[in-house]
């Protein structure tokens, strides 16, 4: 399997608020975007539950770093593929 696209699954959200539904739940998600797109952060809260994904991207020279948030990474990718 190859690796996933990570600035693109980020680039499938917008900027700023939005409200996505995922696993069957809706989440309020917010995208920031810092310089110039080399950081990039995600913080998805479910709407009336619990849940959380959250997560920060950097575009280094060796390549895209994903640092997830106290979570498994397989979760924000799982997220991050899957809203709708």
């Amino acid at each position: 399997m190859s690796a996933p696209d990570l600035p693109a699954l980020f680039d499938r959200l917008p900027e700023g608020w939005s409200e996505v539904t995922w696993a069957g739940r809706s989440y309020g998600v917010t995208r920031v975007v810092r310089l110039g797109g080399r950081q990039q952060s995600v913080y998805a809260e479910e709407l009336g539950g619990p849940h959380v994904v959250s997560a920060n991207l950097y575009l280094t020279t060796a390549g895209p770093l994903l640092k997830p948030c106290e979570m498994p990474a397989d979760v924000v990718l799982a997220f991050l593929v899957g809203w709708e």
